[in-house]
């Protein structure tokens, strides 16, 4: 059977997972892993679709030594053991600036394009690459297909697209990109089946996770993003502050002497949940914690996303459902009734019970607002956009021929 390989590289990092492609183009989960601890203590773990392990593996530092080193390794692994000799790799990019607004097989040129964005994603766009860029160089032709976190929401309209500014600025791509695209992307490809009723009304999604965002679904299409030109903006998340007055980038700097590359640092790794509480930046210690700062992380948290909750109800011109999904969103019953809570004025009115067994449909009969929770899947949806874009080829190529 042919597979795909799904790679989502981090700092120290990379998770991956195998798709086998049937015989109808169906893609079915094989294998799911990650190669963790690069950098100080490397581990290889999968498993089977059936959960058996398949490999729980420890190496010394200096064998990997970065994540393009983890994923040659994991590569050899399901080569080697595994037998497994994928078809092509596919690849979540976070950004795709203004040139990407769909997947795209990756070439020097594409590569050299990407990394133009790397300022942008700094958490998350060198990382990504760095495993394409290694393999490119020693598997020259097997496809590689990068997936955008951005694509998804590059048909907003202009309005919900652009910045008070002049339009020199915005033609060269400061604009509001949005992120988290491949998770809304297929919220939005599973509403039909698991919420037909729904699927093609006004719809906010809150991917709420260490990274956080809400976008506005309109008949399945993204209208607005709680983010913009970065994955700064927005709610409060792990380490990032969310919205944020420009004013304060600049006090930073005139006032604190802080360097750029200083105020980067600070912004993408010391403020949110973890500059709030002084605690951590995960949401589950907070809600353990005792700690007055901790319940004051919390309480922003919930604060900031009934905002944005508002704001895109704004932008759909109401609202008929509500969707948590991503670790918070999908695994934390007290952050989705406070946030539910203060959504009443909306229409918004959950079920405890039904909240705290973390059921798919939340909400009470009479509520206004059909409230779900809805695991996401960003590796099925880069599986399918590499297996659709390979199909394609294919067929152009028969064609052609």
């Amino acid at each position: 059977m042919d597979t795909i390989l799904v790679a989502n590289a981090g700092s120290s990092s990379v998770k991956f997972q195998v798709f086998g492609i049937g015989q109808d183009g169906s893609l079915k989960r094989q294998i799911k892993g990650q190669m963790d601890g690069v950098g100080s203590r490397p581990r290889l773990r999968a498993t089977g679709a059936d959960g058996a392990v398949l490999i729980d593996r420890s190496y010394e530092n200096e064998a990997i030594h970065d994540v393009a080193a983890g994923i040659s390794i994991t590569g050899a692994w399901l080569r080697e053991e595994l037998k497994i000799e994928p078809i092509a790799i596919g690849h979540r990019v976070v950004h795709g600036g203004p040139d990407f607004d769909r997947p795209v097989r990756v070439d020097q040129n594409v590569l050299a394009r990407l990394e133009k964005y790397t300022s942008l994603a700094p958490l998350h766009q060198p990382y990504n690459l760095a495993p394409i860029r290694s393999i490119l160089a020693r598997f020259p032709n097997l496809p590689q297909i990068a997936c955008f976190d951005t694509a998804f929401h590059r048909g907003h309209g202009a309005l919900a697209d652009r910045y008070a500014i002049p339009e020199a600025l915005y033609a060269e791509g400061v604009r509001r990109y949005g992120f988290h695209g491949l998770s809304y992307e297929y919220i939005a490809s599973i509403l039909p089946d698991v919420a037909p009723d729904i699927a093609s009304r006004r719809v906010i999604v809150a991917h709420l996770g260490s990274g956080a965002s809400m976008s506005a679904l309109d008949n399945g299409r993204s209208i607005e993003s709680s983010m913009g030109f970065t994955a700064l903006d927005g709610l409060p998340m792990g380490t990032r502050p969310g919205q944020i007055d420009p004013g304060v980038v600049l006090y930073l700097i005139s006032e604190k002497g802080m360097a750029p590359a200083d105020v980067q640092n600070f912004l993408y790794r010391e403020c949110g949940l973890k500059g709030l509480s002084g605690i951590s930046n995960d949401m589950r210690e907070l809600l353990t914690s005792d700690s007055p700062r901790a319940a004051l992380a919390v309480d922003y948290f919930v604060y900031r996303a009934s905002l944005f909750a508002g704001m895109l109800a704004a932008a759909l011109q109401g609202v008929d459902a509500l969707v948590f999904t991503a670790g918070v969103g999908e695994n934390s019953a007290p952050v989705r009734a406070a946030i539910a809570a203060k959504l009443g004025w909306l229409g918004v009115s959950i079920d405890a019970e039904a909240n705290e067994k973390h059921v798919r449909l939340i909400s009470r009969p009479e509520s206004r607002v059909a409230v779900y929770v809805l695991p996401t899947d960003e590796e099925l949806m880069i599986a399918r956009h590499t297996w659709s874009l390979l199909s394609k080829r294919s067929e152009k190529h028969a064609r052609v021929s």
